[in-house]
């Protein structure tokens, strides 16, 4: 498929796509029609892969990260135990930002509750409040 096709296929803005190539994260095939710019075309491993970057960044991964990450699993560069020690440390990651947005939703709450009042005296403190 070509990539307004794909984009349809993945829900990615074309800029997007075009970035992911530029980035190594997507390769696509190169054929033959276009002269001096061959067309891309993207099969199934394309949006298998482009839907694996948007659970790695819903997981928390930056794109360097995932493309690194991408490199050395093709590489098979990885054991199982250096996979877990990588999962761990990012569910790690995952459970202090967890902790942070648990305090922001805390303080809008309370700040919401608090304008809803009508503003009283002792409103809450934001320095109270872990982020």
């Amino acid at each position: 498929m070509l990539i307004s096709q794909f984009s349809r296929a993945t829900g990615l803005p074309l800029d997007t796509i075009r970035f992911y190539i530029r980035k190594g994260l997507l390769s696509p095939e190169r054929s033959g029609k276009g002269g001096a710019n061959p067309y891309q075309v993207f099969g199934p491993q394309d949006v298998t892969a482009a839907r694996m970057i948007r659970l790695q960044q819903a997981l928390g991964y930056s794109l360097r990260e995932i493309a690194a990450l991408g490199a050395q699993y093709r590489a098979r560069a990885h054991s199982p135990e250096q996979t877990a020690a990588i999962l761990r440390a990012q569910m790690a990651k995952l459970n202090e930002r967890r902790i942070e947005l648990e305090s922001a939703i805390d303080f809008l709450g309370r700040k919401l509750a608090w304008v809803e009042a009508g503003q009283p005296d002792d409103a809450p403190n934001w320095q109270d409040y872990i982020c």
